[in-house]
């Protein structure tokens, strides 16, 4: 495993009792309602969390149906003690590498990323990897950090230093070039001040 990964996989073991509720999680808890209003217009039975760190977006879309087939996956193994503890036994969860899916090909009707695209040191490896796994028509739903140019720079400057296996926030232009290469019919929005979504289908 490289330092990011190492780094990433340390910090979000420490964080993972409170993350829920303290200001480590806030980022991504702001973006549940963004991200659960566009699975809910998506048709799909199965889904895969990719960062599922405490479940809490397994959860909340148990809550609207309980269902679904729903997987997830984190390189954090205290964020998943924390998901088993609220999640029931039938909500697979995997200890693993969003580059590397322990999954086969054609699996999912939807895979969706919640605040932890900007983590990955090799977005490309998890965009072929997320291919792979989505069913033929599938959907890539992805909600991460934002900010315009200036505050881009500036973070991501901070970012080549981050201790927390933070890698890189993307501009519109980045992320949808990068979703276009695996990805048709790819969208990007930006929700709130600090964040955006963005969309392709297999």
């Amino acid at each position: 495993m490289n330092t990011i990964k190492e780094n990433s996989k340390a910090a979000f073991n420490r964080q993972a009792a409170t993350y829920d509720k303290d200001i480590k999680g806030q980022h991504a808890r702001s973006l549940y309602p963004f991200m659960l209003k566009k699975l809910y217009d998506i048709p799909f039975q199965s889904a895969l969390d990719l960062g599922c760190g405490t479940g809490e977006m397994l959860k909340l879309i148990l809550q609207k149906n309980d269902q679904k087939d729903l997987y997830g996956i984190d390189l954090s193994e205290e964020m998943l003690e924390v998901a088993k503890s609220k999640l029931p036994n039938r909500v697979r969860l995997f200890l693993g590498d969003s580059e590397s899916l322990p999954f086969p090909d054609n699996s999912f009707d939807v895979v969706y990323c919640n605040d932890s695209f900007h983590h990955y040191p090799a977005p490309q490896n998890v965009l072929m990897e997320v291919h792979r796994v989505l069913k033929p028509g599938g959907t890539f739903l992805i909600g991460d950090c934002w900010q315009p140019s200036l505050g881009r720079v500036i973070m991501n400057f901070y970012m080549r230093h981050s201790k927390e296996g933070d890698v890189k926030i993307y501009s519109k232009s980045e992320l949808v070039s990068m979703l276009s290469t695996y990805f048709h019919n790819v969208s990007w929005e930006r929700v709130g001040n600090t964040a955006c979504i963005a969309i392709g289908e297999k």
